[in-house]
């Protein structure tokens, strides 16, 4: 039997039957299972394939099943349909026997013969299950009702090219940690890699084995961060000597770099209303190097009560709905809700306005979500900026990925003035 194909369908049903994040479920299957870095990339393409394809693979499965079937089966059934219909590098009598393999240990013996005949008539007919051309959420791999949204937010055709992207594959970006290493020497320990053209301590890496044997990162040198992430703490532009405010820090990314740009010399307040994630926040300091973060237990809405008029630089990198960066995460497409999404803007605005409370005049008030709708966004800042007049709005990004080569994100930089 495939071990790569086993760890892949038990990965597929502890997070679509668990509940389970595919990004951890994934990495506690690959470090149980030990596989070799050719079957660690099969197995991963197989699960993140499956997780992303979601509800429109499972439309392709209920084309040739007539009947209710087991969450076991419908997981070797997943990952043995995603092999067929998006992965042509895979026999097809490959992904049906050995399917059929798994099923006899994962689920049962009579699964088996069910999981063989649901298979070979999906290679028999193949167009059976094509979806129509017309259906943008089932050829993106998309909720309908996201996909009206973007739609909505963009026109067709821009948003056709955001759910295109949203199914590319990103490439590993590295942040180098200067406290500790040169851009040119993280990128002599990479085979495949190119500088940021966005930032100057930005890595891009095309291909690299696992993460948790890159020296680099365990040893502090570097971090994992897209260039859009760290485009954030330049536009806040944090100096030796000042004291910053990150109000939603965890776990510690911005945080951090904010830290190495300012030399390990002032004072930054990291934030957090989880104790659990401030614990993130000190391992990756120690990790780092960094000794100027001060982990705080605090609701953002508070920072402005507790710290009113004292910082010099104040970062609010808001809860946010995600959708900038959901080519990175194959299941969060399918775990937001439209009902979530309407509740954000309110939440933002408060810390919003708490953050503004804590910048003294002359300050630097920065705000930034890894999502890309206006309601989340530029309403927001507009909103705060009608009832703050102290403060002016100096610079403003959108980065869409199908433009900038990042994740989708947004930054404002605002300036107190009186």
């Amino acid at each position: 039997m495939d071990k790569a194909r086993l760890a892949a369908v038990k990965a597929i049903y502890a997070v679509q039957v668990e509940g389970a994040y595919s990004n951890v479920s994934l990495a506690q299957i690959l470090r149980q299972e030990k596989l070799n870095d050719l079957d660690r990339r099969f197995c991963t393409e197989i699960v993140y394939g499956v997780v992303k394809a979601g509800a429109s693979l499972d439309w392709k499965i209920s084309k040739y099943v007539s009947r209710t079937v087991d969450d076991k089966v419908m997981a070797v059934l997943r990952a043995g349909f995603y092999q067929i219909f998006f992965m042509d590098r895979v026999p097809n009598s490959a992904a049906v026997n050995e399917s059929v393999e798994i099923a006899k240990t994962f689920a049962n013996i009579g699964a088996s013969k069910f999981v063989n005949g649901v298979m070979r008539s999906a290679i028999r007919e193949p167009a059976k299950s094509d979806f129509p051309p017309d259906d943008l959420a089932l050829n993106t791999f998309h909720p309908a009702w996201l996909v009206d949204l973007f739609i909505a937010e963009f026109g067709f055709d821009t948003a056709k090219k955001i759910l295109d992207a949203d199914n590319i594959e990103p490439p590993l970006c590295l942040r180098v940690n200067f406290l500790k290493a040169t851009r040119a020497e993280i990128m002599n320990e990479l085979k495949n890699a190119e500088k940021s053209k966005l930032v100057p301590e930005g890595i891009i890496c095309r291909g690299h084995g696992a993460l948790d044997k890159f020296k680099p990162l365990k040893d502090g040198r570097c971090q994992v961060q897209d260039e859009s992430s760290m485009l954030a703490a330049h536009i806040l532009n944090p100096v030796a000597g000042d004291f910053v405010i990150d109000c939603c820090a965890a776990p510690g990314g911005k945080a951090t770099h904010i830290a190495e740009l300012m030399k390990n010399s002032g004072r930054i307040i990291a934030a957090d209303i989880f104790k659990t994630k401030l614990e993130h926040i000190k391992e990756n300091s120690a990790r780092l190097g960094v000794k100027i973060i001060e982990p705080v237990l605090i609701d953002a809405r508070e920072i402005g009560d507790k710290f009113s008029n004292q910082a010099d630089k104040v970062l609010v990198d808001a809860p946010c709905s995600g959708l900038g960066v959901i080519r990175r995460k194959a299941d969060l497409r399918w775990k937001k809700t439209p009902a979530e999404i309407a509740e954000l803007p309110k939440l933002q605005s408060e810390i919003l306005n708490s953050a503004g409370r804590a910048v003294k005049i002359g300050g630097v008030l920065v705000y930034c979500t890894c999502t890309i709708i206006r309601r989340e966004n530029e309403s927001v800042v507009e909103k705060f900026l009608a009832a703050n007049k102290n403060f002016k709005l100096v610079e403003m990004k959108n980065l869409l990925p199908h433009i900038d080569g990042t994740d989708g994100f947004f930054i404002a930089k605002m300036i107190r003035e009186v």
